[in-house]
């Protein structure tokens, strides 16, 4: 009997997570509010970018001892600074003093941070290190004060292939622990990676929600209609699925074409890779909120920076084996990256305009081509449960 589409009753929060975690032959997707209700998407938020390892950068951002950049993540207020001895650091960006923002733009740190409203400054180690009057006039210290309990508040990060992680709630497991899986996956890419430069770089802003780009890039099902001219030589069947439920999940192809000059110039392989990677590579969603792509000469970064529940930057970053590729190979290369990224752009907008329809349950899953959407919408579910099932 054909589907009348009338509404059913309304399942609860916990039914609908239940049935978006469902074996993928009767799952739903995740309901709508996670794309458009402030409320759930803020507990959805605690949940899934809080309290994991959620990507805020890229060490390129600040390659040199003093470079420090500011970044909103979640609303709040951090700084990426690489320090004197050339480590990098997530502090919190705020003065112990008052609150105050202590670095508005991107800069190069000569000395101490200083904060604008006391002049209070801090050591690129995070420590207190002068207060300027701040036992009277004249009195730089006062017994109240003490300074070795007041440095810059450090959030816990972790980098890998150049992305910089933080766990804002400080609990999760070791990084390497909780990703033991890809980095064995990847372990032949476990090479020095050097960024492309300027031209490598380049941010996307997307009126959808972050999830609906993870989504998205999860599955090779829409390279025939969305990415023709890349379908024309990787095809939809060149395809293979990746899913490591709980953690990551994406696609393979065994059809990599290598970008060539015209001079016949190709970049320059990542040393020791196996055979598989002549002519293979892949593109994973490492979640929450980072996109992956590892080729046998060249990688890429894509950091998805939540801004509202309907708007995410994409910051796109590639790497290359060596330092001095040929810089116009490295043009073209980011060009038509970025061709490929933009033609998803519509999709993932659409998507996120379809989730205002009040009738629309979350929608289906092919079980032979979503597989890895599947994987990702169910971790969101489960640790949105486990989350709710902790506070009671």
């Amino acid at each position: 009997m054909p589907d009348d589409h009338r509404p059913t009753a309304p399942l609860t929060e916990t039914s609908q997570l239940a049935q978006v975690r469902a074996p993928i032959e009767q799952a739903r997707g995740l309901p709508n509010a996670h794309y458009t209700d402030p409320a759930t998407i803020a507990a959805e938020n605690r949940a899934c970018l809080e309290t994991t390892w959620a990507a805020i950068g890229v060490g390129a951002e600040v390659p040199e001892p003093g470079d420090a950049k500011p970044i909103s993540f979640l609303g709040q207020p951090l700084l990426l600074l690489r320090d004197d001895d050339g480590a990098l650091r997530v502090y919190y960006n705020i003065c112990r003093h008052r609150g105050m923002i202590l670095v508005e733009a991107p800069r190069r740190i000569e000395g101490a941070i200083r904060c604008p409203y006391h002049s209070w400054c801090y050591a690129k180690d995070g420590r207190l290190v002068a207060t300027p009057h701040v036992g009277g006039p004249g009195q730089n210290a006062h017994p109240g004060i003490a300074r070795n309990t007041l440095g810059l508040i450090e959030v816990p990060s972790h980098v890998w292939r150049d992305v910089v992680f933080v766990n804002l709630s400080g609990d999760a497991d070791p990084f390497e622990q909780t990703h033991a899986d890809l980095l064995e996956r990847w372990v032949e890419f476990d090479q020095t990676l050097y960024h492309g430069g300027p031209g490598s770089s380049f941010t996307l802003e997307v009126a959808t929600n972050w999830k609906l780009a993870v989504e998205n890039y999860c599955e090779s099902y829409h390279l025939p209609w969305v990415h023709p001219g890349l379908n024309s030589y990787s095809r939809l069947e060149d395809h293979y699925h990746i899913e490591a439920p709980g953690r990551f999940s994406g696609q393979g192809t065994y059809v990599y074409r290598q970008l060539r000059g015209e001079d016949g110039a190709v970049f320059p392989d990542f040393a020791g890779l196996s055979a598989k990677w002549d002519e293979g590579a892949e593109y994973v969603a490492l979640y929450p909120n980072l996109l992956l792509g590892v080729h046998r000469d060249h990688a890429y970064a894509i950091v998805l920076e939540p801004v509202a529940h309907d708007r995410t930057r994409e910051h796109v970053h590639l790497y290359y084996p060596v330092a001095d590729t040929d810089p116009a190979l490295r043009a073209r290369n980011a060009a038509q990256w970025k061709e490929v990224f933009i033609e998803d752009i519509g999709v993932v907008e659409g998507m996120q305009r379809g989730r205002a329809a009040a009738g629309f349950d979350g929608g289906r899953f092919s079980p032979a081509m979503d597989g890895p959407t599947h994987c990702f919408h169910a971790w969101v579910a489960g640790r949105v449960a486990a989350l709710e099932e902790a506070q009671g």
